[in-house]
Order: structure tokens, then C-alpha cells, then sequence
């Protein structure tokens, strides 16, 4: 049997496809009453990450940080997902009223102050990706609804751009910032958008992608990035050129790629994911997951791929099944 690698050895030699000990393995989730203050934030993720020893950290920031700055407001209600309950967006010509905004200030600078906790906290032992959704996905934040935004998209795509143009330059600014604060990179999400069943591989590429790649190619060399492609009938296939390190994506979801099946379409980038996220998880029985980590140990081997979390995974989920998971990586 290999030598025990720390986290970063094991992190790294994965993306290199380079053998390892065993898997990588990460999960996250969200902390919804303590994600409001950037100390109790950092606390958290810390608390979590000592918890289960995870090779890499996913940092999960307050739930709605990349627009509150533009306007968007929340109402919190424990530790569940905060509703919205404005938005700066109404009409077309809104779009045309977005700013650019400083990454240092506001809820854009305290995530950043939390960043640089975790940064202390982790002391460069465990890497850890800081989570900026795509602009096209955080642009949608600013209307009052993923309908109402794509109706505008389709039909005022000028007044649409000139806020993705602001967004874009504004994460550029705001991901340089994370990563001068300590992060490896980013988690690049897409959210809902990346999918068919939302809309056509063809509207992806014409709105979305250009600024996608924009933000990433405004990023220091160096760094590493993993896109997730979120949703059932995902465009992962349209998306597998992307600049990245690592793809995630929900392996278990519908009209999705396999794990296995996505490391073939990815070929020399890593994989991460694999892992139940939904209430299969929350329900699952331990000794179930254990055998599920096994079958994938022998379906995907050492090199190049990590275990992850197909998504955010609920707060109700049991840490019983968490620690199985994480307990029969090291069997």
C-alpha cells in the first residue's frame, strides 16, 4: 500500500492523473445561520472541515453574496435556504442601470474577510475553492425570476449584455481578490442555466459562454478551477474545452454522464463527484454508501478523478452517513 499523501499531495497528484493513496474526497454544504457574518462563516467551514479531514474545501459563502450588492435583499429563516424578497430588476431598461462594484466592500468584502480566516485557519494544508457563480447565472439573480430573465435575454439581449459585461468585470476584480487572499481558485458554478431543460445548447453558447470564458481568462495563471455543471441533461458535453482543472457535476442525474463516462469526455482533466447529494443521501443507509464508495473505487481506479458531491448537499442530512462515506475511502 502507497504512503499516506497529506491533503495537498493527494489533491494535486489527482489533477496531474498521477496515482494516489486512494481518492480525494470532498462534500459541502451550507451553513445558513452562520453564513451571515463573515467570523461565524469561517468558523463554520473550519468546524466542518475538521470534522471529516476533506482533501479540499469547496467553500460555501452566504447564499446570495454575488447580488446583494446590486440590490437583492433576504430574509433568513434558520437553517434553510433565505427567500428573496427584492430584486433591482424589473424592466429591461433596469439592466442598463447595473455598476460595476468594488470587491472589497460591502457583502463582496466580507466574504472576502471570511476568506481570509479560512485561509489562516486551514495554514495551507487543505486547498480550498472559493464559489463564484458564472456571470450569466449571477445576472440572473437580479430579476425577479429565472423566467422573467431569459424572456429578457431573448428579447432585449443588448440591454441583458451590458449588465453581463458589468458582472463579468466585477467577478474578475472580485475572484483576483479571492485568490490573493488565499484561494486556489474557484468553484465555477453555473446553477440552473447549463442544461437543456432550461434552454438549447445553441442559446448557451451565444449568451452565456463568452462571459463564462471572459472571467476565466481574466484569472492570474496558475490557478485552479473547477467548473460545476449543475442539473439533470446537462451541458457538460458542450462545456468539456473550458479552461479548468476539474468538471463536477451530479454523475447520478438524469441524461447526465456517468462519472466514468465524463472522464472520458474530459480526457486528461479531472473528475470530481459521484456522491449522493439529495435526499438519497439524507435517507441513505450507511452501510449502503460504504458499498456504493466501493463500487466506484473499483469502477474508476486511483488516477484522476476525486469523490465529491454532485451538488450542496441538504443541512438535515445525517452525519452518520457522512462519516460512512468518508470511513470506507480509507478501508
Amino acid at each position: 500500500m502507497k504512503n499516506a499523501m497529506t491533503h495537498r499531495e493527494r489533491f494535486g497528484a489527482a489533477l496531474k492523473g498521477l496515482e494516489v493513496d486512494r481518492p480525494p474526497i470532498s462534500m459541502w454544504r451550507h451553513f445558513y445561520t452562520q453564513e451571515s457574518d463573515p467570523q461565524s462563516l469561517a468558523e463554520a467551514m473550519l468546524g466542518f472541515q475538521r470534522k471529516y479531514g476533506w482533501d479540499w474545501m469547496k467553500v460555501n459563502p452566504r447564499a446570495s453574496y454575488h447580488v446583494e450588492d446590486w440590490g437583492v435583499r433576504l430574509r433568513y429563516d434558520g437553517d434553510k435556504p433565505p427567500t428573496v424578497t427584492a430584486t433591482p430588476v424589473k424592466r429591461p431598461a433596469d439592466w442598463l442601470r447595473i455598476e460595476p462594484l468594488p470587491p472589497d466592500r460591502g457583502v463582496l468584502g466580507e466574504q472576502l474577510r471570511a476568506l481570509e480566516l479560512i485561509a489562516k485557519g486551514l495554514k495551507g494544508q487543505v486547498p480550498f475553492l472559493m464559489t463564484v457563480f458564472t456571470p450569466f447565472s449571477i445576472a440572473s439573480r437580479l430579476a425577479a425570476s429565472e423566467e422573467v430573465f431569459l424572456r429578457h435575454v431573448r428579447e432585449h439581449p443588448e440591454k441583458v449584455r451590458h449588465a453581463l459585461d458589468v458582472v463579468t468585470e466585477t467577478f474578475i476584480a472580485y475572484s483576483k481578490a479571492a485568490m490573493e487572499r488565499g484561494a486556489d481558485g474557484l468553484f465555477y458554478a453555473t446553477t440552473v442555466w447549463a442544461t437543456t431543460e432550461v434552454m438549447s445548447r445553441e442559446e448557451y453558447e451565444r449568451y452565456a459562454r463568452p462571459h463564462d470564458l471572459k472571467l476565466l481568462a481574466g484569472l492570474p495563471r496558475g490557478g485552479t478551477h473547477m467548473l460545476h455543471v449543475c442539473k439533470d441533461h446537462n451541458l457538460l458535453p458542450a462545456l468539456k474545452g473550458y479552461p479548468v482543472s476539474i468538471f463536477n457535476w451530479d454523475a447520478r442525474g438524469l441524461g447526465n454522464p456517468s462519472l466514468a463516462e465524463g472522464k472520458a469526455l474530459v480526457g486528461r482533466k479531472a473528475v470530481a463527484g459521484g456522491l449522493p447529494h439529495k435526499q438519497d443521501l439524507v435517507a441513505a443507509r450507511p452501510g449502503a454508501l460504504a458499498s456504493e464508495v466501493n463500487g466506484m473505487l473499483v469502477a474508476m481506479g486511483t488516477k484522476g478523478w476525486m469523490l465529491g458531491s454532485g451538488c450542496t448537499f441538504p443541512p438535515e442530512a445525517p452525519a452518520r452517513n457522512l462519516t460512512a462515506i468518508r470511513k470506507a475511502l480509507e478501508r
